[in-house]
């Protein structure tokens, strides 16, 4: 099982970015996939996790709003648009996959990615 995340950046203060976050090893779609990011010196924290359908997702109060999580299972991806950016999102931002449990939690995922660098001016 590979994860592998893409499209960091350095970007203004109020800019977008869209991470990428492409999976294989095994069936996609039945995968539910989360990003978490983590600040220098700070601990890794929930993001949005989106259903292995497609269905539902759900977003950290702090990124509510502003970002969207998605997915093109045809493609083995899952995406995260990130909106209205600012200097508090800096972070690398990690995909990973569902094992079990509170979706919040970095300790419920199984496989991650290698993370990517988003870094936002002010």
């Amino acid at each position: 099982v590979q994860l592998q995340a893409s499209g960091g950046g350095l970007v203004q203060h109020e800019g977008s970015l869209r991470l990428s976050c492409a999976a294989s090893g095994r069936t996609f779609s039945s995968w539910t996939l989360g990003w978490f990011r983590q600040a220098p010196g700070k601990e890794r924290v929930f993001v949005a996790v989106i259903t292995w359908s497609g269905g539902r997702a759900y977003y950290a109060d702090s990124v509510k709003g502003r970002f969207t999580i998605s997915r093109a299972n045809a493609k083995s991806t899952v995406y995260l648009q990130m909106n209205s950016l600012n200097p508090e999102d800096t972070a690398v931002y990690y995909c990973a996959s569902y094992k079990n449990g509170v979706y919040a939690l970095p300790e419920n995922y199984d496989y991650w990615g290698q993370g990517t660098q988003v870094t936002v001016s002010s």
